[in-house]
């Protein structure tokens, strides 16, 4: 095992906590902050997400940072965003059903708040103006096909847009989250066109006196590509906290992971293989096989998991350094965001000790509104 891998996250009283448990580092999280603002070129680009997280202190140290502006998935989201004292909020997903009320009972709670909404339909849209004044961003699809405008059909739309009642286009919001190529030069090939085709229609809208002013660009892999290729706003979210899946993948982004699960070995079912009591209630289970990497045991690989076991296997030449049973591990989830969502808080761990719990605010779809 690398000790001291493993001492990154170790900490006094750690044998008193029980298991499993998610553990924030807040020191490894303004350390992630400072890179992100650093590659950005200045906190006042900076539109991150705050799903990864969804807590307020975290949300406050990137306003402590200089960062002012955040984007969210959720009412909730951004309902914590704004008690946090946030600025500027972009609610990143369709307005639908009820959730059109809120919104427009979201910018009524926080009048010192500007919050902007995104869409993709006109009818969507329409029935946003018809519930309050609001600001909107054009959710343009970027080739994940998820949610937003096709590219050959944004201005067309936009002038539209910019015609109906209580609605004031402010700009577009442009997530490429399906940009998952581990090479910075190839994200940059495929990303560069595009963004040429965003920028010419930001021009020509602007030309003819519809402001367009805002563009939100990116997520954690592609944002720095967007730094320099745009001078617009940047919307990385994962990269505040990191997770191994984007460690692993992306290279050249050199973030560390601020948060990690502590588990212990509950089993050894066979002579390579043990137990340990992180079941798929403990971490998410969207990425296949592995959900997680033990720290320090890079090399083992997941035979099963249930809601309460994780069974793992290690090759022949490790079988020595298998743990007994009640040893206290670390393993740092695959995809942090969903497994922070599964916390209803957590510890947070400075100079080796803990030093109070975050409550993951946001986890729940409603606070008061």
């Amino acid at each position: 095992m690398n000790k001291s891998s493993a001492r990154l996250y170790a900490f006094e009283g750690q044998q008193d906590l029980a298991s499993p448990q998610l553990v924030y580092y807040p020191a490894l999280i303004r350390q992630n902050i400072q890179k992100m603002i650093a590659i950005a070129g200045g906190a006042d680009r900076l539109w991150p997400h705050i799903k990864t997280h969804k807590m307020a202190q975290v949300v406050q140290m990137q306003l402590e940072a200089g960062i002012d502006r955040f984007k969210c998935a959720t009412i909730a989201e951004a309902e914590m965003a704004a008690q946090a004292g946030a600025k500027r909020i972009t609610l990143a997903y369709p307005l639908v059903g009820p959730n059109i009320r809120r919104f427009a009972a979201l910018q009524q709670a926080f009048p010192q708040v500007e919050f902007f909404a995104i869409g993709d339909d006109t009818q969507q849209i329409r029935l946003l103006g018809q519930a309050c004044q609001a600001n909107v961003l054009m959710d343009v699809d970027m080739g994940q096909h998820r949610t937003g405008v096709a590219l050959d059909k944004v201005e067309a739309m936009y002038r539209e847009w910019n015609t109906l009642p209580g609605i004031t286009m402010r700009g577009m919001h442009c997530y490429d989250g399906h940009r998952h190529e581990s090479s910075r030069q190839v994200r940059e090939e495929i990303i560069a066109p595009v963004d040429q085709q965003i920028e010419a229609i930001k021009g020509r809208l602007q030309a003819d006196g519809l402001d367009c002013s805002i563009l939100i660009m990116g997520g954690t892999p592609s944002f720095p590509v967007h730094a320099e290729m745009t001078g617009e706003f940047l919307s990385p979210g994962t990269c505040v906290i990191q997770d191994a899946g984007y460690r692993n993948a992306y290279p050249d982004l050199q973030f560390t992971p601020a948060a990690a699960l502590l588990t212990r070995v509950i089993s050894r079912p066979s002579r390579d293989t043990f137990t340990l009591d992180l079941g798929c209630k403990a971490v998410a289970t969207d990425p296949t096989p592995e959900r997680a990497e033990i720290v320090g045991m890079e090399y083992a690989r997941t035979v099963i998991q249930n809601e309460e076991h994780w069974v793992v296997r290690v090759p022949e030449e490790h079988i020595d350094d298998i743990p007994p049973i009640g040893t206290e591990l670390f393993a740092l989830p695959i995809h942090v965001c969903p497994t922070s969502a599964l916390y209803p808080e957590v510890p947070v761990v400075e100079d080796g000790k803990i030093v109070g719990w975050w409550k993951v605010a946001a986890r729940d779809r409603r606070l008061t509104l």
